[in-house]
């Protein structure tokens, strides 16, 4: 991922994770809001949102979402930086010193602060030294602002000042053209009806469905055989 920027701490997005790959139609409002923001970052006019909070389910996106507006940043010769909550528990609130004057900043999974009045502060301090650079601050919750659990009031009034969206979950049409796009990105066949196998045998949150797809592509090449429905039984162990 180019233009990403180096951080004390390992910042690597996946390169399938960009708004062409999002096969939702169901929020395609919610990628050309997040698109129009980044792209007004830095214009000066009255009003002008600096934050985006964007909640939904766990497994409807919200993770590529957030990878895909560093991508779509870097595209536009923006500086960006991408980083989940679960890995910023295990450092210090100092890392976010300096990430103001990045363009676009996406924290992903904020509900995971929400019993640690530290990291509360140190991202409502990241707020605002970000309106006061004009730079963007793009998070994302599994819940709206006011159920997330957080105990700072003023954190839970920052989320909630600027642009909102809820990400839709993804109908079992779309997520069978995710995961054949994603199979095709590797190199792979998937079928329709193979596809359909999956989302009846296993879990339907479309991480643990990507994650079944990378260990049948492991085993695929391991073996040098197609992704048919025998193969999937055989390595995922499925009746």
């Amino acid at each position: 991922m180019r233009n990403t920027s180096q951080l004390t701490l390992s910042v690597q997005l996946a390169d399938d994770e960009t708004f062409s790959s999002y096969l939702s139609k169901s929020n395609r409002s919610v990628v050309s809001q997040l698109q129009l923001f980044i792209e007004q970052n830095q214009v000066t006019k009255p009003n002008k949102p600096n934050s985006f909070y964007l909640f939904g389910l766990t497994g409807v996106g919200k993770s590529h979402l957030l990878h895909a507006c560093s991508s779509f940043a870097a595209d536009l010769d923006k500086t960006s930086v991408c980083l989940s909550c679960a890995e910023l528990l295990l450092l210090s609130v100092e890392v976010l010193d300096g990430l103001e004057h990045i363009d676009v900043i996406c924290l992903d999974d904020i509900q995971l602060i929400a019993n640690n009045k530290l990291w509360q502060q140190a991202i409502f301090d990241l707020y605002n030294r970000v309106i006061e650079q004009n730079n963007c601050l793009l998070i994302s919750g599994d819940q709206s602002a006011t159920q997330l659990g957080l105990t700072l009031p003023d954190l839970v009034s920052r989320l909630s000042w600027g642009l909102t969206e809820q990400v839709k979950p993804l109908d079992d049409e779309e997520k069978v053209s995710a995961l054949q796009y994603r199979a095709s990105k590797r190199g792979l066949t998937l079928s329709i009806e193979a596809a359909n196998f999956l989302l009846k045998r296993l879990s339907r949150d479309m991480g643990n469905l990507i994650a079944s797809l990378d260990i049948l592509d492991k085993a695929s090449i391991r073996e040098q055989r197609k992704i048919t429905i025998p193969f999937i039984k055989d390595v995922l162990h499925l009746t």
